[in-house]
């Protein structure tokens, strides 16, 4: 079963989810703001795409962290910081089964998603 994660409200998971059922490609949802995030799932993450590419450095959130959270961030200090504050963390996150798929991206979704639908 794919699960997606993210944020209900927010504009690419709109997309992503839009995305996904058009092409009738089943799918559950996990929204952070009702349902946490779990440490170990958050860990798995960092460790397939590097807490890099996980941790969300552009939106709003991250610019409201004070000086000393955004100071010297590693593996365990963002972990730590997308646990607290689940909005730090980019979306969607996509878990195909056999790996995730980090933001969205049509042809990316296509390409890996071809051939599963309903």
């Amino acid at each position: 079963m794919i699960t997606m994660y993210g944020i209900k409200n927010c504009d690419t998971i709109k997309k992503a989810r839009n995305w996904l059922d058009n092409e009738r490609v089943p799918y559950s949802f996990h929204d952070y703001k009702v349902s946490g995030v779990d440490k170990a799932k958050l860990e798995e993450w960092v460790m397939e795409h590097g807490w890099e590419t996980i941790f969300n450095r552009s939106g709003t959130s991250f610019r409201a962290l004070d000086a000393g959270d955004k100071a010297h961030i590693d593996a365990d200090k963002a972990i730590l910081l997308m646990i607290t504050n689940p909005s730090l963390i980019k979306r969607p996150i996509l878990d195909t089964g056999k790996g995730t798929i980090i933001g969205f991206k049509a042809t990316t979704y296509e390409n890996t998603l071809q051939g599963v639908s309903a």
